[in-house]
């Protein structure tokens, strides 16, 4: 536990000042951070710096994605839809061109691409001459209507644009993308940095992984970046015998393991912070179970009375071991940071528990700008 959550960026001070340097450390640590458009309680992408820094100004997150030379993110399919480390764009151009080969994107997705090839052509010159642009902004762009979320003929065409490399997010507008073509985002020394390969990409994203995760077994180290299996295993295999992952066995589990060779090994880990769903300490939830003995599934499309601890349930780590779980919503409207249930977990101190969440959702309720909390029944007794 204590390495992965050192390698995860856990246990540092979180009420000191925030600037772009220490934004930048984090980013470069994880390699990447989720986006979704869940904001139950603050969008996705914010949530993962909160917890490692504590009450920061996410401008300056939205600075290092999408302003300009301060650029230091891009969009693109990670683990899921993520803002990407730039350093990492030419190991995902394998992923790219599989794109574009029809390989490893959305089986509706590559057929809409191969029944409207012209129509691409035509949304990728419209941006091209008019660039940037949203869907909505297209002059042919059709109606919203039917599968695919809803999306249009125009939105399609450019999320299949987008999975081929052949535009890119300049911004959003609230969570709309705005599309415009890379060579017009991104920074020019990035876009001339050499491709590798696709077996060097896989070491690439395999490394990077490890490095964020500490320790892992080979499925955690392939969904970090959601390899193909056989990408994967061959890549480890090479990282082992290159001395990079060492292979490890860890006491409960039942899966090998790696470590990654510059792991620290902490003595302890201190602090505490509620961690997102999105989090990458909690994107494969084997891991969590294998580390923490934490069984957690998100419960959002759950029927609400199937719903075993709530709607958006928060983790909340003490320590070396996550301790509870939260059910919250920020009510933006009334000021509120609204505390739904509370589940503390089998084997920790319920008063330090207690304290700790307390001190917890002040720093929340501090970062998301909401004057009271509302608690639970009972959460005093």
């Amino acid at each position: 536990r204590r390495i992965a959550l050192a390698a995860a960026g856990f246990g540092g001070p979180r009420d000191g000042p925030v600037g772009p340097r220490q934004v930048d450390r984090e980013l470069t640590r994880l390699g990447q951070v989720q986006i979704d458009s869940v904001s139950v309680l603050a969008r996705a992408h914010y949530v993962p710096l909160y917890s490692r820094l504590g009450p920061y100004d996410p401008a300056l997150l939205e600075s290092a994605a999408y302003r300009g030379r301060a650029r230091r993110l891009f969009e693109y399919w990670g683990h899921e839809a993520c803002l990407i480390r730039l350093d990492l764009h030419p190991a995902l151009r394998f992923r790219m061109a599989r794109a574009r080969a029809g390989r490893g994107i959305y089986g509706g997705l590559r057929r809409f691409a191969a029944e409207r090839a012209d129509y691409i052509d035509a949304v990728l010159d419209e941006v091209r001459r008019r660039g940037p642009l949203a869907a909505r902004d297209l002059s042919e762009g059709g109606r919203a209507a039917g599968a695919w979320w809803g999306w249009s003929d125009g939105k399609r065409a450019l999320e299949w644009l987008f999975w081929a490399g052949l535009v890119t997010t300049r911004e959003r507008r609230g969570f709309e993308r705005v599309y415009d073509l890379p060579e017009r985002v991104l920074p020019a020394a990035v876009l001339a940095a050499p491709t590798p390969d696709e077996g060097e990409s896989h070491r690439i994203l395999v490394a990077r992984a490890a490095r964020a995760l500490g320790i892992a077994a080979e499925i955690d180290l392939r969904e970090y970046f959601r390899l193909e299996p056989a990408d994967a295993r061959v890549a480890v295999a090479e990282l082992v015998e290159a001395g990079e992952l060492l292979p490890v066995s860890v006491e409960g589990w039942s899966v090998p393991a790696f470590l990654h060779r510059d792991a620290r090994i902490p003595r302890r880990i201190g602090g505490s912070g509620l961690v997102s769903p999105f989090d990458p300490l909690m994107w494969e939830r084997p891991r969590a179970e294998r580390l923490f003995g934490f069984r957690y599934r998100i419960e959002i499309y759950t029927p609400a009375d199937r719903r075993e601890h709530g709607y958006y349930v928060l983790p909340f780590l003490l320590g070396d071991r996550l301790a509870a779980r939260l059910d919250l919503k920020a009510d933006r409207a009334g000021g509120r940071l609204v505390v739904h249930s509370v589940h503390l977990e089998p084997g920790t101190d319920p008063a330090a528990t207690r304290a700790a969440l307390a001190d917890e959702l002040d720093r929340l309720a501090r970062w998301l700008a909401l004057r009271d909390i509302a608690l639970p029944p009972g959460w005093g007794g």
